[in-house]
C-alpha cells in the first residue's frame, strides 16, 4: 500500500465504510481510546448525513483505497460571527506515512473552512506526538493553550 506521489483529497463516501473503520480503529488505538460498536455506527452515520455535522476527508492510494482520514466540524464561537473549524481526527496508515497525506488532509480541511468563511481551523494532539508536531509546526502556529477535561 502506497500513497500517491501528490496525494489528492476527497470526501469519504459510503463505499469507504470498511476501510474507514480500519483507519478510525487504528487512530483510536494510537490514542489508547476504546469506543463501543454503537459509537462507530453513530460516527459513520454522522459522516454520511446530508447535513454534514461531522465531515470526513480521505486520501486514496493508486487503487482507490483510503490510506488516510480526517474528520472535522464547524461550530460557532463567541469571538466572531464567523464559524470555527475543528479538525477532530487525523490518521494516516503507517505504510503511507511520510508521503504528504497528513499535509494534504490539513490543507483540504483548511480549504473546506475557507469555503465556509470560517475564521480559523484548529486541532489538538498529544504533547509527545513529536512526528505529528513536526509537521504541524510547519503548517500552523502553536497557540500556547493547554487543554483540560472534565470527564462526565
Amino acid at each position: 500500500m502506497t500513497a500517491p506521489a501528490d496525494p489528492g483529497v476527497g470526501p469519504i463516501v459510503p463505499d469507504d465504510r470498511p476501510r474507514w473503520a480500519q483507519l478510525f480503529c487504528a487512530y483510536l488505538e494510537f490514542y489508547g481510546t476504546e469506543i463501543p460498536p454503537s459509537t462507530y455506527e453513530a460516527t459513520w452515520a454522522r459522516l454520511m448525513a446530508p447535513d454534514g455535522t461531522i465531515r470526513g476527508l480521505g486520501v486514496r492510494d493508486a487503487a482507490g483505497q483510503l490510506v488516510a482520514i480526517s474528520h472535522y466540524l464547524f461550530h460557532p464561537t463567541s469571538s466572531s460571527d464567523r464559524p470555527v473549524c475543528y479538525m477532530q481526527d487525523l490518521f494516516t496508515d503507517p505504510a503511507a506515512r511520510g508521503k504528504g497525506c497528513a499535509r494534504a488532509l490539513i490543507n483540504g480541511v483548511a480549504e473546506a473552512a475557507r469555503s465556509r468563511n470560517a475564521v480559523r481551523v484548529y486541532w489538538l494532539t498529544q504533547e509527545d506526538n513529536k512526528t505529528a508536531r513536526a509537521l504541524y509546526e510547519k503548517l500552523a502556529k502553536f497557540s500556547g493553550f493547554v487543554r483540560y477535561d472534565i470527564r462526565l
